[in-house]
C-alpha cells in the first residue's frame, strides 16, 4: 500500500512560511497574540477593519495548522480565548523582525505609495 500523499508540497521554505503568514490579516493576528491571550474582540478592536467572518477564518485557518490555540471555557456566556502554541511562538522572531522593518521603512512605503 502506497503512503499517503501530504496534503502540502512546498518547493521552498519561504513559500511554507508564507503559507502560514499569508494574505492581509494573518500576521497581525499573529503579531496581536504574540505576548499574551486574547479574546474574540479583543482581536477585533486591535485589527478593526477586519470582518468577524474573516478573522473566524483566518483564526480556524492557524489553529488547523497549529500556530493557535483555541480555549474554550464552559461558563455562560460562552468565553474563547485564543493564545500561540508553542509552534506559534517560534514565529515570534519573524513578527518581531517584520514589526522593526516596518517602522524603518513605513515613511518611506508610504511616499512611494503616494507617487503611484
Amino acid at each position: 500500500m502506497k503512503a499517503a500523499e501530504p496534503k502540502c508540497n512546498f518547493r521552498c521554505p519561504v513559500e511554507a512560511a508564507l503559507e502560514i503568514l499569508g494574505g492581509k490579516w494573518k500576521g497581525l493576528i499573529l503579531f496581536h497574540l504574540r505576548s499574551e491571550t486574547r479574546r474574540f474582540n479583543e482581536l477585533r478592536r486591535h485589527i478593526p477593519d477586519i470582518s468577524q467572518r474573516m478573522l473566524t477564518k483566518q483564526l480556524r485557518e492557524l489553529e488547523a495548522d497549529k500556530i493557535v490555540h483555541r480555549k474554550i471555557f464552559q461558563e455562560i456566556p460562552p468565553k474563547v480565548e485564543y493564545s500561540l502554541t508553542d509552534f506559534g511562538m517560534t514565529l515570534t522572531p519573524v513578527l518581531k523582525a517584520l514589526h522593526e522593518w516596518g517602522i524603518e521603512y513605513i515613511n518611506k512605503i508610504t511616499e512611494i505609495r503616494s507617487k503611484a
